[in-house]
């Protein structure tokens, strides 16, 4: 979303929005990120960026407890 000196507001999907140390990558706004305990470690294509987030978004969909059904 937007990087001053070594850290960037990253954009997580899922509502999540935090701040990220980005001194071990040459990354550009707009750019994919791999991030791990708050640093960048790997600028990623956004084709395989998409494709992790679907992943993601199937994952927690499946962990969602399943609303209770009237009569049980």
């Amino acid at each position: 979303m937007e990087i001053e000196g070594s850290l960037a507001r990253v954009d997580f999907g899922f509502s999540a929005v935090r701040e990220v140390d980005v001194s071990l990558v040459d990354v550009r706004v707009g750019q994919y990120v791999l991030v791990h305990t708050g640093f960048a470690i790997q600028v990623m294509e956004e084709q395989d960026a998409q494709e992790t987030l679907k992943l993601w978004r199937e994952i927690l969909q499946a962990e969602e407890p399943a609303p209770d059904k009237p009569g049980e």
